[in-house]
């Protein structure tokens, strides 16, 4: 028997080691100890998992994770993994037009990609037409502007839509893009039988963190069983959902609960369409998942591990008969939020990690960001680096010829079983609160996420999570960087052409009818997807489709209520901290009252990540904040901030609509209450920062600032100079 070293943990309790009998390890404990001389050497991650300095057979006793490509999946879904077949290579794009999209997705195929992922521009994903007036400065800026069919048909033009798989991120505008790309596949040529790929249709991870919602929950639930329904009597290689944790970790979830909300929403679907009658084993193939992959190495692949036997638990207890049914199947991402503004170009070693992680978790497809994504659009240099990431992965390594490489690790089957448990206990409280639906409708998911995203901030900005050349060995000057940039009104005026050809060209009346029909659909039973391909085919628009669904729906708004407590008890005893504090409460005495800050989101752009740890921060400080609604044009947020008399409009920009929207709001602003300041903040080229200044931003704070250090900015701009001590070195 190996003999048991007792081991301190830093929650206070010890625990046992087992040190194996080989040589040289029986000692193990006592020469940790003298290196460290009595330092403790777990780590308690964001998850609240100890993680242990030395792991051994012991903890794995019990454990069996199976083989690869049977029950309950943990080591992969296929017996031969990429032994018998790489994963797929997908680069996530789509900016400006149709044409220039597809310009670029051929190019991406010529250089060895092997299917397609699109992204949309904030317009289209909100069910807006370009021409729109709320939607000026958001055509064409975070992906590829679609209004109708002909532009769908722009974007694959020359791309065999029979032999090309088509992954689309879309959510809200989901009936009338998905309809697009069936009619347009339909005039290439090809029937709806042979197309294959995925289509995001995630509403309830809109409702949670990124807000590109139209409607309101119980119908975008139907709408998610309209098309499950549809595409499994018409499209039985198309994946209809594509159950998303990715954004719930961009916007500060931890990997628990990324992993447990992501499968809880997977139950909730599936129940969905279970209610509207459709066989379980019939539908449950074609879902799948997308998890983002970050820069917690292990930790992400002992999750995917973990998230194929969740899924297997959870389809055998909603009655799932087929092994098929019960087998998670997920692409993956790399992570945008470890992308840093400062010293980019470790960026592209960041992504290689974590591609390397995706692949040692076992994903089926994988889509690599570039480096210059923390504040722009890939160009071609950058989208090249990334893809070869992957074809260097998949031909140099060697990591393909193994299946699961790492199954029997000591460490990462513990880990697994540790996410695994922790993340149980996260969806029993969704069940517990009578599912997915509900749960979200309480604001639980998001308000566990926000709290998260606060004390992960926190901990950046107090240097304990270090990131490289950003609060730790940050370089005295930065290099320039050439950047995408998309001309906002070329752009729009070019849709807006097109969608007065489209209109003119059409039959009016066999149009109307469709949209008629839709909308009636939509009152009674009618499968709202069939009825949108009819209207696809009259030549309805994409924002025509969308209202004809809103007339009967409404349009579904929210208001922010940022977590308080969270940022500041991180600060708590913090010198720097305690500075702003009173500065807060001085400027506090001369004014009679708090100084206030609004914290506005411009155009259709959902993230409210930031706008979100702004807020709560600025309150934990002592800052009044508003909390704007989201979804505001400058006019909307003028009105609200001269009605609440504020001192400082923070504008959060994630979009790329910081040079049309910001310069708009500051015009109104001389008009109507020139004594209030606006400062920006987000996804800022800092290329940029001049031209906001001369629009008349008092302040531009871009990836990686610190917020304390920004605060006291802020108090400047209130004419409260505070001293400099501990400040200037946060900032930087």
């Amino acid at each position: 028997m190996a003999p048991i070293r007792r081991f301190r943990h830093r929650d206070g309790h010890e625990g046992d080691i087992r040190v194996t009998d080989k040589p040289g390890t029986q000692d193990w404990q006592a020469a940790a100890d003298k290196e460290v001389k009595g330092r403790d050497l777990d780590w308690q991650t964001p998850e609240d998992i100890t993680v242990k300095p030395l792991y051994t057979a012991e903890d794995t006793e019990g454990l069996d994770p199976g083989l690869p490509g049977f029950a309950p999946f943990t080591r992969g879904p296929y017996a031969s993994m990429y032994a018998g077949r790489p994963w797929t290579i997908r680069q996530y794009a789509g900016f400006s037009t149709a044409e220039e999209s597809n310009a670029f997705y051929r190019r991406n195929l010529k250089a060895g990609q092997k299917g397609l992922s699109v992204a949309f521009d904030l317009a289209t994903h909100r069910g807006y037409d370009s021409d729109h007036p709320r939607v000026a400065g958001d055509v064409g800026m975070a992906g590829v502007a679609i209004d109708t069919v002909e532009d769908m048909k722009i974007l694959f033009n020359e791309i065999p839509l029979d032999r090309m798989s088509v992954s689309m991120t879309m959510n809200g505008a989901v009936i009338p893009i998905l309809a697009f790309y069936i009619v347009a596949a339909e005039e290439q040529g090809v029937s709806q039988d042979k197309l294959s790929g995925t289509i995001q249709n995630d509403i309830l991870k809109e409702f949670m963190v990124r807000n590109t919602y139209i409607y309101p929950p119980a119908p975008s639930m139907r709408i998610i069983s309209d098309i499950i329904g549809y595409t499994s009597d018409h499209m039985p290689r198309f994946n209809s959902i594509s159950i998303s944790g990715y954004h719930m970790q961009e916007a500060g979830a931890t990997q628990v609960q990324e992993l447990a909300y992501t499968i809880a929403d997977g139950i909730e679907y599936a129940r969905t369409a279970k209610a509207a009658g459709l066989d379980v084993d019939k539908f449950a193939p074609r879902l799948s998942f997308f998890f983002a992959i970050g820069m917690n190495f292990f930790m992400e692949i002992a999750k995917l591990r973990a998230a194929r036997k969740l899924w297997h638990k959870a389809m055998t207890d909603l009655g799932a008969q087929t092994e098929k049914s019960k087998m998670l199947r997920t692409h993956c991402q790399t992570s945008g939020a470890s992308l840093t503004e400062q010293d980019p170009y470790n960026n592209i070693v960041r992504t290689a990690f974590e591609a390397m992680a995706a692949a040692l978790g076992g994903t089926q497809s994988l889509h690599t960001n570039s480096f210059d994504e923390a504040i722009a659009l890939p160009t071609d240099f950058s989208a090249r680096i990334a893809r070869n990431t992957q074809l260097i992965l998949q031909e140099e390594t060697g990591i393909t010829n193994v299946a699961d490489p790492l199954g029997g690790s000591y460490y990462v089957e513990a880990l697994t079983k540790d996410l695994y448990d922790k993340a149980l206990e996260l969806i029993d409280e969704v069940e517990a609160a009578g599912g997915m639906t509900k749960a979200v409708a309480a604001g639980i998911p998001k308000r566990h996420i926000e709290e998260a995203a606060a004390a992960r901030a926190a901990r950046f900005d107090r240097g304990e999570d270090v990131v490289i050349g950003v609060n730790k060995y940050r370089l005295e000057k930065e290099d320039d960087l050439e950047t995408l940039e998309v001309d906002n009104v070329r752009v729009r005026a070019g849709q807006i052409s097109r969608l007065e050809a489209n209109r003119e060209g059409r039959d009016e009346d066999a149009c109307r009818a469709a949209l008629d029909a839709l909308r009636d659909g939509a009152k009674g039973d009618g499968n709202m997807l069939a009825l949108a391909v009819e209207a696809a085919r009259a030549r309805a628009s994409l924002g025509e489709i969308s209202q004809a669904m809103e007339d009967v729906f409404g349009r579904y708004d929210t208001q922010p209520a940022p977590v308080k407590g969270i940022y500041g008890g991180a600060y708590k005893g913090d010198p720097v901290w305690q500075r702003v504090v009173d500065g807060v409460e001085a400027v506090s005495a001369r004014k009679g009252r708090a100084p206030r800050l609004m914290v506005a989101k411009l155009g259709q752009d959902g993230h409210d990540r930031g706008a979100n740890l702004i807020a709560s921060a600025f309150g934990d400080l002592g800052f009044d904040v508003v909390s704007g609604p989201l979804f505001q044009t400058p006019e909307e947020a003028a009105d609200l901030a001269i009605e609440r008399d504020v001192d400082v409009i923070g504008a959060s920009s994630l979009a790329a609509g910081h040079k049309t929207l910001i310069p708009e709001l500051i015009q109104i602003l001389k008009r109507r209450a020139p004594h209030i300041r606006v400062i920006a903040g987000g996804v800022i080229p800092a290329k940029d920062y001049d031209f906001l200044y001369d629009k008349g931003v008092a302040g531009v704070y871009g990836p990686g600032t610190n917020i304390v250090a920004a605060a006291g900015d802020v108090l400047r701009l209130l004419g409260h100079n505070l001293p400099p001590e501990g400040l200037d070195e946060a900032a930087e």
